[in-house]
């Protein structure tokens, strides 16, 4: 069976550069086309344009395949929820909205007054500051 997919791996690079360098060619393109009668941004090479595309996957796209990973994490917990008793579970809560400090406490003032529990100036809202 290795024999097989010998070969594989140095087409995979060679496809993989080949990608990269019309990505970047696109980049330079597109930018040089678009933003310098735009924006009055100057123009920008190749290797500038292939640093935008890495900065860009560092900055939005991440790294790996996160996707694939967030959804099996997710079917995990689902699972082990749906195993819980009511008790676990309400225990599970609490212990997460401890967790999660003034950003739950905040959430849950934010939906009782939403909800009309709780009165507008309540001791726990904001105070507004006149200049």
């Amino acid at each position: 069976m290795r024999g097989k997919h010998r070969g594989t791996p140095p087409l995979k690079i060679i496809f993989g550069l080949l990608v990269l360098t019309a990505l970047g060619f696109i980049v330079m393109l597109l930018w040089n086309a678009i933003l310098p009668d735009v924006v009055n941004a100057k123009t920008i090479n190749f290797w500038q344009a292939l640093g935008l595309l890495v900065l860009s996957k560092i900055l939005f796209g991440g790294f790996g395949n996160w996707g694939h990973k967030k959804r099996i994490m997710h079917e995990r917990m689902h699972e082990k929820w749906h195993r819980m008793t009511p008790e676990e579970r309400e225990k599970f809560k609490e212990e997460w909205r401890n967790r999660c400090g003034w950003k739950a406490q905040w959430v849950r003032e934010q939906v009782a007054k939403m909800e009309g529990n709780e009165p507008e100036g309540g001791e726990n809202s904001e105070k507004s500051v006149s200049a």
